[in-house]
């Protein structure tokens, strides 16, 4: 008799335990998300950067603002260390994280994300009046690459041109010497530090793009995504639908066209 009070006792106590649940469920899905606030680094132009006053200005910050106000929220961004950022977002002292974060496995383990808003291509540099004209395997059979070591570009170039010399150096900047030097054909990185490198850098202007490589996640993710707390379905939702209608109606290519001399997706 004893034995079957205490269980009919611990089966009341589940029930309300899985209720108490449920509510709990039931009002989070129910959350009415009215502010926010955004993390970003503002360590890295023209993504996020701080201006004179010590305020976030940037790509993202210009995109947020308008996703901002199609969701009819109200947000604030707030700069923080890199190494802060995703335990400020899990800890709830922040709502998402707009900071040039790559979507990875390794912080879906950890984080959400919106639909990508950045798929960076990567480029070819080469040096002006180069005989090279094209940036297929084929094309490149037989050349000599320079990459920085140890990332996904050098392994995407080990497996996708495995015709031609790759060689490895600790920075773009060291591959851009040798390639003015004759010592490398061409360079290989993402188009946006490829770009910014060739526009700001006098010991550059040797060289020139030859051309963009489409994006390829087996080796670089799935692009830049805003970073959320995995709860948060509702508003990873709304983010995505504000996302998809800007870019439809062509807002996100004016914001773009501000930071970007290129297609950024």
């Amino acid at each position: 008799m004893l034995k079957k009070k205490s269980f009919a006792s611990l089966s009341r106590l589940a029930l309300f335990g899985a209720a108490v649940m449920l509510t709990g469920l039931s009002a989070a899905a129910a959350k009415e998300w009215r502010e926010l606030r955004i993390a970003s680094e503002g360590a890295r132009p023209p993504y996020n950067y701080l201006d004179a006053n010590g305020a976030l200005m940037g790509f993202e910050i210009d995109l947020g603002n308008e996703l901002c106000r199609r969701m009819n929220v109200t947000c604030t961004f707030v700069a923080l260390e890199w190494d802060s950022l995703i335990p400020a977002l899990t800890q709830g002292r922040v709502d998402a994280l707009m900071a040039a974060l790559e979507i990875t496995e390794a912080r879906l383990q950890t984080i959400d994300f919106s639909k990508p808003y950045i798929l960076m291509p990567n480029a070819f540099v080469v040096m002006r009046g180069s005989d090279l004209h094209a940036t297929s395997p084929a094309a490149l059979k037989g050349k000599s690459i320079g990459v920085e070591g140890d990332g996904g570009h050098e392994t995407f170039l080990e497996n996708v041109y495995p015709d031609a010399e790759v060689k490895t150096y600790a920075s773009l900047e060291e591959a851009i010497l040798d390639l003015a030097e004759g010592r490398v054909d061409a360079v290989f990185d993402d188009k946006d530090v490829v770009a910014d490198f060739l526009k700001n850098r006098r010991d550059a202007q040797c060289c020139v793009l030859l051309g963009d490589v489409p994006r390829d996640p087996t080796f670089f993710g799935e692009g830049l995504g805003i970073g959320l707390r995995q709860q948060d379905q509702d508003l990873k939702e709304m983010f995505n639908k504000a996302l998809d209608a800007t870019i439809a109606d062509g807002t996100f290519g004016q914001i773009r066209a501000r930071y970007f001399d290129f297609e950024v997706r």
